[in-house]
């Protein structure tokens, strides 16, 4: 074989090399049972895998950590309608397809009880106990005139959209 001949030849394949990641970031934008239950199923996975585990909740991704017992939120007439038409907390979640008047999400409440599923606020009590960073958005508190007291217990303090893109730098990031 010539020198040419062993210059054209094809470079030896370089197998592609894993990379492990130790933060999960989960930017939880919508409050509907279908979104928030994977969220916290997620999250809580991730913890329990070793993972540094943010979960940043915003816009209508708040709501589900609203107290439960809490029903009107608000300063204004606006924000007060807001919290009236989204009632929030765990225990009012809606389905964001086939809500059928509250049918919806009975239904899938029932599924998960036959099969074992932790609901959301039982997913939300262990991401609590496993160290999951629970970060409300400042802005959307603002917004929707929420305050730390509507909130429940063992949350982060807000943060705004700064803090949460710095988190997600260098991590798994997901937007649900």
């Amino acid at each position: 074989m010539t020198a040419m001949e062993a210059t054209m030849e094809a470079p030896a394949p370089v197998e592609p090399k894993h990379v492990k990641h130790d933060k999960l970031v989960i930017m939880a934008w919508s409050g509907d049972l279908d979104k928030i239950w994977p969220s916290f199923i997620l999250g809580t996975t991730g913890a329990a895998m070793g993972m540094e585990t943010t979960i940043f909740f915003t816009f209508w991704g708040l709501f589900p950590l609203v107290k439960n017992d809490v029903r009107l939120t608000g300063e204004n007439w606006m924000q007060k309608m807001l919290s009236m038409m989204n009632r929030g907390g765990t225990e009012h979640l809606k389905l964001g397809k086939m809500n059928f008047a509250g049918m919806g999400p009975a239904m899938m409440k029932k599924l998960a009880d036959e099969h074992h599923v932790a609901s959301p606020q039982e997913l939300l009590e262990v991401a609590r106990d496993l160290g999951v960073h629970l970060v409300p958005c400042q802005m959307t508190m603002d917004l929707l005139g929420l305050t730390k007291e509507d909130l429940i217990d063992g949350l982060e303090e807000p943060a705004g959209a700064t803090t949460a893109l710095l988190e997600a730098q260098d991590a798994v990031t997901l937007f649900i």
